[in-house]
């Protein structure tokens, strides 16, 4: 059996759900919308979460956890407690970017996907999927403008479709290009979160900064106490 945690906490949700890595459903989920607090918040929505799918800490397999770009102090809270709960329960934990959880519904239906986030300060995050999900451009920050030059290589033929917040700024940047606007919220969809994370290599998550000035990596070496839904005892 191949239960997974997947966690995220890059935006205003604080998310957490159990998936199936067998069949890539999802076992039980919460997506509490609390703008900030996650680290008041986090643990007791997992807990909640292991409740409702009626397994322990000790059932699961991996800790998927999406790593940026996003907010920084939500990324370090989700980024640390996947890391520290993978470390109690001796089982691995993956990093999943935020522009490819974003994108991943909508890849492999025929057309490229450009997920985009509002960065603020003139710029947004950006990253291209080519139609059959393969990484066309990597995600980094750029200005708007400097978009066309990211599409440069897709052929004017294929059809374009944004999502993220981003999505307005993109499309009227990509002001002589047919673009549909999928999505332009910062949801994760915790299902493709889960297959993601079921399938990315094992590889200690890390924090995903895109802008240098902001770079300002948070310890992720603290004690980090949970309790078991099956056990009264908090687990180290």
């Amino acid at each position: 059996m191949q239960m997974l945690l997947v966690i995220d906490t890059a935006f205003e949700r604080c998310s957490a759900a159990v998936c199936d890595g067998a069949t890539d459903w999802v076992v039980a989920s919460a997506e509490p919308e609390i703008g900030k607090g996650h680290a008041e918040q986090l643990m007791a929505v997992i807990a909640d979460v292991l409740g409702e799918a009626g397994i322990a800490y000790a059932d699961l397999t991996r800790i998927g956890v999406t790593v940026g770009p996003g907010s920084f102090t939500g990324i370090r809270v989700g980024v640390a407690a996947a890391r520290g709960l993978a470390l109690a329960l001796n089982i691995p934990a993956v990093g999943i970017d935020t522009l490819a959880a974003l994108a991943a519904p909508e890849l492999g239906q025929g057309r490229a996907i450009l997920a985009t986030l509002d960065a603020k300060r003139g710029e947004i995050y950006a990253a291209l999927y080519g139609p059959d999900g393969d990484v066309l451009e990597a995600p980094r920050a750029l200005a708007p403008a400097d978009l066309p030059q990211m599409l440069a290589h897709l052929d004017a033929g294929t059809p374009l479709g944004l999502v993220g917040t981003g999505s307005a700024i993109a499309l009227a940047a990509l002001s002589g290009r047919d673009a549909a606007v999928l999505g332009a919220d910062s949801r994760i969809d915790m299902r493709a979160l889960g297959i993601l994370a079921a399938r990315a290599l094992e590889a200690p998550p890390r924090p995903l900064y895109l802008r240098g000035a902001d770079a300002k990596p948070a310890s992720t070496t603290g004690t980090i106490s949970f309790r078991d839904p099956a056990s009264p005892q908090a687990m180290p």
